[in-house]
């Protein structure tokens, strides 16, 4: 029989710790290790406890979920991070991503969906409720304009080495699902439709420094 995935859980409210420990431990394969209310406390269980998902709010006082997330990929730990919240902003969501949050899911989830979410994140495998997934695809069709930022420039950077989407997510610890979108926007405002015209556009522009050598991108798999 497999080991139960060990689970930790961040949120300010009592009462929605209590419901989510209600619900996993009545479940099969899923163990309850530990509780927080805030990031802060969040760390320091995560670090004694060595849980494999970590379930996170966003908005808590003292330390937040996107700072904890950020310091917990800084600090080496191999918890997956699974963000569970009420709010569903461009700008939370494209944070939690960023910093490392392996999957994003709203708390009106259903109860199998959240499950199900749980057991992918402990895979290592990203999830996005369909709320979240439509934002970021409509984010990706959205007409953008200007040079890619530091992050899509640094994205493209390892695209230009050969990187894969899997590869490049692992390396800046963040999910898949952001790096693609990183790559949507660089298309878009580079005005090209694949990896390899992104990175040579990137380099006639200068953005990646001087010429690629050696063929960089040969190794790079035909995504998008």
């Amino acid at each position: 029989m497999p080991e139960p995935v060990r689970l930790l859980l961040v949120d300010d409210h009592p009462v929605v710790r209590d419901g989510l420990r209600g619900m996993c431990e009545t479940a099969d394969g899923f163990e309850v290790v530990g509780e927080a209310a805030d990031g802060a406390r969040a760390l320091a269980l995560a670090a004694t406890l060595a849980p494999d998902v970590v379930l996170m709010d966003l908005r808590m006082p003292g330390m937040g979920g996107v700072e904890a997330i950020t310091r917990l990929r800084d600090s080496g730990s191999t918890a997956r991070v699974l963000v569970l919240t009420t709010y569903d902003t461009d700008r939370e969501i494209t944070a939690a991503l960023d910093a490392g949050a392996t999957g994003y899911l709203l708390k009106d989830a259903p109860r199998e969906d959240l499950f199900g979410a749980i057991r992918a994140a402990a895979e290592g495998r990203s999830v996005l409720s369909p709320a979240v997934a439509g934002r970021l695809a409509a984010r990706a069709r959205a007409p953008r304009t200007g040079e890619p930022t530091a992050r899509e420039t640094e994205v493209l950077r390892l695209v230009s080495l050969g990187r894969s989407n899997r590869e490049v997510a692992r390396e800046l610890f963040v999910s898949e699902a952001t790096v693609k979108a990183h790559l949507s926007h660089v298309y878009e405002k580079l005005g090209v439709k694949d990896r390899a015209a992104a990175v040579a556009v990137a380099y006639e522009r200068g953005l990646l420094g001087g010429g690629p050598t050696g063929g960089a991108t040969n190794g790079a798999p035909p995504e998008r």
